[in-house]
């Protein structure tokens, strides 16, 4: 019998739990270990920010459903990994052992890099976590009080940098609903060199479409931007020319500001030598196999994947849901493979599928590969895309309950998208 323990409970830690509990006998034991009880579904974040979404809408308790699928749950957060022994102590002090780890962690969000960055003890927001939407959302009441200049955007490093875009996007559209639009001069700053980058080096005709939608919902925009910190009521941003030379420095005045903030892995993890990257991903192999303990495997935003190029101000390269979807179920497949004795063969993908919701509309791409030249490159925009986008949260938070194993991105999303399948 085999013990399988997940770390992490997000989008790819409870799919994997799912997985591998409906592939694999149920001689073998399967548990999870997440630092807090409840799962959010993190891609509605945005929406909770400015109220249209509350933590109950997007957030359940875990153990019950993965406890009626045969899967043992603990709420508790890692402290160290021992991956010699095939161990990991937790902050209770009690120490499990594993046969195989999946790692699925998430990733840290680093704030620190950029002073006076960050919600807890700074003066910027995030949508990152539902705790942190809920603070963003509690800092919007406040701000409409006494609205003026918000800036929105991405620090340098950040590589998500799609809810960026629709926060920008979605909070005008909020104003404009409370008709206070006209009180707010709104700037998108983001360490992408150009709009529509979205750390993928662009999506079809993302740089003009987005552009576009920026100019007619009066957004401007500072592109190869370096926040270097943070005060109260003011940012400070050096923006830099194509070269990454010193092209203009900028003090930027506001009242309300949500930055998306570079990612690091998480501490426990990137502490074990050998395991992981300089900034604390995990480093895999084409398997998703840990390139040193080969009974650990990773899967989501918590492993490494180098930037698609190179750019004045440092950028990351995005996990999105169908690349999490796939490398979960590449891991399931390896690890069956490895306790029949045989070699290892699933491969993830690096196909980039997302829906990015902009408030009454929306917009779709399909980057195949993620890193050009690619096979298919698709960006669309439509009222359709935030109709999926909601359809999308209800169906995987359903799923999630339910404790299903289809996947969902290339039976499902990719129909809304009115694509048939992918090339591969």
């Amino acid at each position: 019998m085999a013990h399988i323990i997940i770390l992490g409970a997000g989008t790819g830690g409870m799919p994997a739990a799912y997985e591998l509990r409906e592939l694999l006998d149920h001689s073998h034991q399967i548990t999870v270990i997440n630092a807090v009880e409840y799962f959010q579904f993190v891609p509605s974040n945005p929406w909770v920010a400015v109220g249209w979404r509350d933590r109950e809408a997007i957030t359940f308790h875990i153990r019950p459903h993965l406890e009626k699928k045969g899967i043992s749950f603990i709420a508790q957060s890692v402290v160290s990994l021992q991956p010699e022994e095939s161990a990991l102590t937790l902050a209770d002090g009690s120490v499990h052992q594993y046969d195989f780890l999946v790692i699925t962690t998430g990733p840290k969000l680093a704030f620190e890099e950029v002073p006076g960055s960050g919600p807890s003890t700074g003066f910027t927001q995030s949508v990152c976590s539902i705790d942190h939407a809920e603070h963003a959302y509690t800092a919007y009441e406040q701000f409409l009080t006494d609205p003026g200049p918000a800036i929105i955007g991405a620090m340098p490093g950040a590589s998500c940098f799609g809810p960026a875009y629709e926060f920008a996007f979605i909070f005008n559209r909020d104003l404009k609903k409370r008709k206070l639009r006209n009180k707010v001069p709104i700037t998108y700053v983001t360490s992408e060199p150009y709009i529509g980058h979205l750390g993928l080096g662009g999506v079809g005709d993302s740089k003009s479409m987005l552009e576009s939608e920026l100019r007619s919902h009066d957004i401007k925009w500072i592109c190869n931007a370096k926040t270097t910190k943070v005060e109260d009521g003011m940012m400070f941003v050096s923006e830099m020319d194509e070269a990454g030379n010193l092209k203009k420095e900028h003090i930027l005045p506001f009242k309300y500001s949500m930055m998306l903030p570079a990612f690091r892995g998480v501490d426990p993890i990137a502490a074990v030598e050998g395991l992981c990257n300089p900034r604390g991903f995990v480093l895999i192999d084409e398997y998703q196999r840990s390139k040193k303990y080969k009974n650990i495997y990773s899967a989501g935003v918590c492993v490494a994947i180098p930037p698609v190029e190179a750019t004045p101000v440092a950028t990351g390269a995005p996990k999105t849901g169908y690349m999490i979807e796939s490398m979960v179920t590449a891991v399931v497949h390896n690890i069956e493979a490895d306790l029949k004795g045989l070699p290892a063969t699933s491969k993830g993908t690096w196909n980039a599928i997302c829906l990015a919701d902009m408030g009454d509309t929306g917009a779709a791409f399909v980057a195949l590969p993620q890193i050009p030249p690619r096979n298919v490159a698709w960006f669309k925009k439509g009222k359709w895309v935030h109709l999926a986008k909601v359809a999308f949260e209800k169906y995987f938070m359903h799923k999630m309950k339910q404790g299903t194993s289809e996947p969902i991105y290339e039976k499902y999303v990719l129909k809304m998208m009115g694509i048939e399948r992918l090339d591969k």
